[in-house]
C-alpha cells in the first residue's frame, strides 16, 4: 500500500502532492515501483496537524479518486478518513475500501457507512477521541489491550454486516517507543489470525527518533522490521518507500 498524502501539512514528504497534477503523477510512481493499493489522505493526522472537516477533506479530494481510476484501472484506492460523509464521497467516485484511523470512534456513523458500501473496512487501534489521539499511554500489555480492542469493534463490525475487516495496530498513535518495539515482536499475536493484518511503520518517530535521525533517514532499518513483520503474518505493509518495500517482499516470498 502506497502513500499518497494530499495534506499541505504532511510530517515526511511537505505536502508536496496536495493537487491534482502531482498527486497523479505520484501515485503513477507509487504503481509502477509495484504498490497494489494506493492509500489516498485528504487530512494529516500527525501530532498539532490542522483539524478539516468532511467538507473540507472532499474539497480538497476534488476529482484525484475518479482521476487515479481512470488512468489506472487496476489500482486498488484506499481512503483514508475517519468521516462517514467522506466515505459516501469516496464510494461515489470508486474507492475500493476505507482506512478509519479513528475505528469509528470519532464519528458514529462510520460503521454503518461501511455497513451500507459493503467495503472493505481498515480498523485501527487508537485512542478513543481525536483530542487524545496522540496521547501517549503505557499499557500494562499492549498486545492484549490492542487484542481486546480488536475483539470488540469487530464483534459490532459483523453485527452490523462490515465483514471484510483488516486490522492495524496502529503505530505512531499514543503508544510509548517501548510499547510499539513489543508490538513489532508480537505481531503474531495480534488480531487472533482471523483477519489481514496491516502494519504502517513507515516513517514512525518510534523508529528515527531513538537513532536520532529524520523521518527520511531510516528505510534501511525500517525494511528490516517489515522483514519481521513479513515473517509473523503481516498481509499489507502501508509505505512511503514503495521501491525497497517491495525488495523486501520478494525476499520474503523467496524464502517462503
Amino acid at each position: 500500500m502506497g502513500i499518497l498524502n494530499l495534506t499541505p501539512d504532511s510530517f515526511s514528504d511537505g505536502g508536496q502532492f496536495n493537487n491534482e497534477k502531482p498527486a497523479l503523477k505520484h501515485a503513477e510512481k507509487l504503481l509502477k515501483e509495484g504498490a497494489e493499493i494506493i492509500d489516498i489522505g485528504p487530512q494529516s493526522t500527525r501530532p498539532n496537524a490542522e483539524f478539516l472537516s468532511a467538507g473540507q477533506e472532499i474539497s480538497r479530494l476534488g476529482n484525484i479518486i475518479a482521476q487515479i481510476k481512470k488512468e489506472f484501472p487496476e489500482a486498488l484506492i484506499s481512503l483514508d478518513t475517519f468521516y462517514a460523509e467522506t466515505v459516501k464521497f469516496g464510494f461515489n467516485e470508486g474507492i475500493d475500501m476505507i482506512n478509519d484511523i479513528s475505528g469509528g470512534q470519532y464519528d458514529n456513523k462510520m460503521f454503518d457507512t461501511a455497513a451500507e458500501t459493503k467495503l472493505p473496512y481498515i480498523l485501527m487501534h487508537v485512542n478513543p477521541s481525536y483530542d487524545t489521539m496522540h496521547d501517549k499511554i503505557k499499557f500494562e500489555d499492549i498486545t492484549l489491550e490492542v487484542n481486546k480492542y480488536f475483539s470488540q469493534k469487530t464483534t459490532e463490525l459483523l453485527e452490523k454486516g462490515v465483514n471484510d475487516i483488516i486490522l492495524d495496530p496502529g503505530f505512531g498513535f499514543g503508544k510509548t517507543i517501548e510499547d510499539q518495539m513489543k508490538m513489532i515482536d508480537e505481531v503474531k499475536y495480534l488480531g487472533f489470525g482471523k483477519f489481514p493484518l496491516l502494519i504502517g511503520i513507515s516513517r514512525k518517530s518510534f523508529i528515527y527518533k531513538p537513532l536520532g535521525k529524520s523521518p527520511m533517514e531510516i528505510n534501511e532499518e525500517t525494511q528490516k522490521l517489515h522483514m519481521k513483520v513479513l515473517e509473523q503474518g503481516a498481509k499489507i505493509l502501508r509505505v512511503h518507500d514503495v521501491a525497497e518495500t517491495k525488495e523486501i517482499v520478494k525476499q520474503f516470498l523467496e524464502k517462503k
